[in-house]
């Protein structure tokens, strides 16, 4: 069994560590937020994803699992380093990497002299993050004999089930210069049953697979909404076009629920990054701004919906049913639900609101928002009612309830749920 460190302890990283830590390494949990690390060792969760609570207190009394502020104790032992901290996007749409610079110093700093460690960068890092992470860690480390090789291994957690997709992931992409450091990074992953697909690439093409893999899957979802316009306009029903072209098994059905589009905190970035990338490089990517473009106009025809069914919404009551960008989980980064409230709130409507999870999320991100308590208390005396979240108890509501609560019966379903 492996000693590994894993530095943040967000979604990406609680999930690694955690998970890690199941499969019985030793694992250390690094994080800055002196509250986080606190609430984390008692077993605490920062977020809410199914399943994981139960793994981390388990594995914290079994003894294998820890959290702490200090690098010196966290990298005392370590073998791995997994990266696994935010790259948020930045002004133009580039990947902000202040934190991974931040984390490269720290590790380069607080790696004991002459010990050899290998830096596993798992957060979604630009292509060429590898090239200048080595030289990096070896200047923090100001000559204390300490070695370093870096592997690039993305990941592809999707929250709301995380912990199922690192138990069975559909593959493990790696890369690097040293074929021993990747080998070694892959050994830690073949505890895992099945063992999964590994590919072993260079670095930068493993960087790209990442960004490539969200930047395709943004694309079906903007691609079906467009279908979904032009269904509309010519009397087709999209449910049943996404129905008969998902089961081409050379589409799929995944991706392909037609809705307000696309949130959270990979895709949006991550297809801003690429696109950047790729302009900076002299490329024209102009089918990734066409995806974002659309993924715009969709959350802006709700707004569209509502008004044209009552005129104006200036001093109407709006409920929203949804919040969290999706369901299982209670985030809220970059939700559409949180820019078409902004849009209502800024023609003037009141708004009330009920997500399973993510109510308590929302108090500081969208002020002046009533929050209810249940999908009926929103209902209300409402002027008109918003879905923006396929949570499946929405699929169980009794619509005549919500009916007879509205005070005008407008339901605009922006999930085709």
């Amino acid at each position: 069994m492996a000693n590994i460190a894993v530095i943040g302890t967000n979604y990406v990283g609680l999930v690694t560590a955690a998970c890690f830590a199941e499969l019985g390494n030793q694992v250390v949990g690094i994080d800055i937020d002196p509250g986080k690390v606190e609430r984390l060792g008692r077993g605490q969760l920062p977020i809410y994803e199914p399943g994981l609570e139960e793994i981390v207190v388990q594995n914290i009394k079994a003894g294998r699992l820890r959290f702490t502020l200090d690098y010196d104790e966290g990298l005392e032992n370590a073998q791995f380093a997994f990266v696994c901290v935010g790259t948020p996007s930045g002004t133009e749409g580039e990947a902000d990497m202040s934190q991974v610079k931040a984390a490269a110093h720290s590790l380069g700093q607080h790696t004991p002299a002459g010990r050899a460690l290998i830096v596993v960068n798992k957060s979604t890092m630009p292509i060429g993050t590898g090239d200048w992470m080595l030289p990096a860690l070896e200047r923090a480390s100001d000559g204390s004999g300490a070695r370093f090789l870096v592997v690039s291994n993305p990941e592809f957690l999707r929250e709301g089930s995380a912990v199922d997709d690192f138990r069975h992931p559909d593959r493990v992409v790696l890369g690097g210069t040293d074929s021993q450091a990747i080998d070694r990074v892959a050994r830690v992953y073949r505890d895992l049953q099945p063992e999964p697909p590994i590919i072993q690439t260079d670095i930068r093409t493993a960087e790209m697979i990442k960004y490539a893999s969200n930047a395709f899957l943004a694309t079906k979802i903007s691609f079906i909404n467009e279908i979904a316009s032009i269904c509309e306009r010519l009397g087709a029903d999209v449910k049943e076009v996404s129905r008969g072209m998902g089961l081409d098994r050379r589409i799929s059905p995944e991706f392909l629920d037609a809705g307000v589009g696309y949130g959270g905190s990979c895709f949006p970035k991550d297809v801003k990054a690429l696109a950047h990338m790729a302009s900076m490089a002299g490329a024209h990517p102009q089918l990734l701004r066409a995806v974002m473009e659309i993924n715009r106009d969709m959350r802006r025809l709700v707004l569209q919906k509502v008004r044209g069914a009552l005129g104006s919404v200036e001093e109407r009551t709006i409920g929203v049913l949804g919040l969290a960008f999706k369901p299982n989980t209670d985030d809220m980064r970059e939700a559409p639900a949180v820019e078409i409230i902004h849009l209502l709130q800024s023609e003037g409507a009141r708004v009330k609101a009920f997500d399973p999870a993510a109510n308590e999320s929302a108090r500081s991100v969208l002020p002046g928002v009533e929050l209810c308590s249940d999908a009926y208390a929103v209902a209300e005396s409402a002027d008109a009612l918003i879905l923006l979240t396929h949570w499946s108890e929405f699929r169980r509501l009794d619509l005549d309830r919500i009916r007879q609560a509205m005070r005008f019966p407008l339901l605009v379903d922006g999930r085709n749920l």
